[in-house]
This record gives structure tokens, sequence and C-alpha cells, in this order.
């Protein structure tokens, strides 16, 4: 699975939804839905613009994480 850590590194930085919303360009229902981890499809364009604004990698927002085996 993909773990999306959008959240700890906006507390880490003391971000706030609306702060990375302006940095960014990106919508408020865009930042809410990764802030909270509901995004089910995140485009190219939202990623290379979180990053950019962020100055981070996008190993710093998300990470893989192997699923358990049953």
């Amino acid at each position: 699975m993909i773990k999306n850590k959008l959240s700890e590194l906006m507390g880490r930085e003391k971000l706030k939804m609306s702060e990375v919303q302006r940095m960014t360009g990106l919508s408020e229902s865009t930042i809410r839905r990764l802030y909270h981890n509901t995004a089910s499809n995140i485009s190219l364009d939202t990623l290379n613009k979180l990053c950019k604004a962020l100055d981070c990698k996008l190993s710093d927002i998300f990470e893989y994480v192997p699923d358990e085996e049953p």
C-alpha cells in the first residue's frame, strides 16, 4: 500500500491547509483529500506542485509499505 505522509510533513513544517493551497495553487478539496488520506487518484501535476512548493522529494510525501500477507 502507499502511505500518505502529507499531514506529517505539514505538521513538522507547521503548515496549514490554506497555506499549502496558496503555495501550490491546488484546490481546497484536493488539499483536504490528500491531508485526510481520502484521495484515490493523484495526478502527476498535483505531485509536482506539492514537491515544488514544499521543497521536498516525492518520498517525503508518499512511502510504499508492503501489504501484510494473511
